[in-house]
């Protein structure tokens, strides 16, 4: 990018224009390499919610949908989502699994967050909004934590939510129902499964 002309620097910076998208995928924490307390119990889920995103990823791509990777940077503030990735996708099992089953393309985009929502402290927000971005689909690890967390602040912030329930996992049904619930009937979600 370059400033726009303007004297001592004050001029505004030109911002490229990016293809409109008014509904955006995000991917929360699928890239990831389960190392944490609760992760066996959430492995299998977290699998079977990855296949399901990645069949409605394939047909949101092909209606020109665009999708954000949104992932913990781990406390590593050097860390880089790419390098991230190539990690887990050569993991063995779950991780692994995930990886290849979400494989970022060229067009999509990536944020590093530092705590669970996708929003906090992150450009999330100034990014929608540059994509004319009016309604988020919220796919990801763990319903119960971060996907609720980044529904809750894409609500206040005035994002209309899908939460597609078969896109979603927690260390159990029921931690991933109650969340969906919560979803549904305070932050007004979308919560019926992809393919409806």
């Amino acid at each position: 990018m370059r400033a726009a002309a303007g004297g001592g620097g004050g001029g505004r910076i030109a911002v490229p224009a990016l293809e409109p998208s008014p509904t955006v995928l995000l991917l929360v924490d699928y890239v990831n390499p389960l190392d944490f307390p609760g992760a066996e119990a959430l492995a299998p889920a977290a699998v079977a919610a990855a296949r399901a995103t990645a069949a409605l990823r394939r047909r949101l791509h092909a209606a020109g949908t665009q999708v954000v990777y949104a992932n913990d940077n781990y406390g590593v503030w050097r860390s880089d989502f790419h390098a991230l990735w190539q990690r887990c996708r050569g993991m063995p099992g779950p991780p692994g699994e995930l990886a290849r089953a979400l494989v970022p393309r060229k067009s999509d985009f990536t944020i590093l967050k530092p705590r669970h929502s996708a929003f906090y402290e992150t450009p999330l927000d100034l990014l929608l909004r540059q994509l004319r971005c009016r309604r988020l689909i919220l796919a990801g690890l763990a319903a119960d934590s971060c996907v609720l967390a980044s529904a809750m602040d894409a609500y206040l912030r005035g994002y209309a939510v899908w939460a597609p329930a078969d896109c979603v996992a927690s260390e159990s049904e029921q931690a991933r129902d109650q969340a969906l619930d919560l979803m549904k009937r305070v932050l007004k979600a979308d919560i019926r499964p992809s393919r409806r």
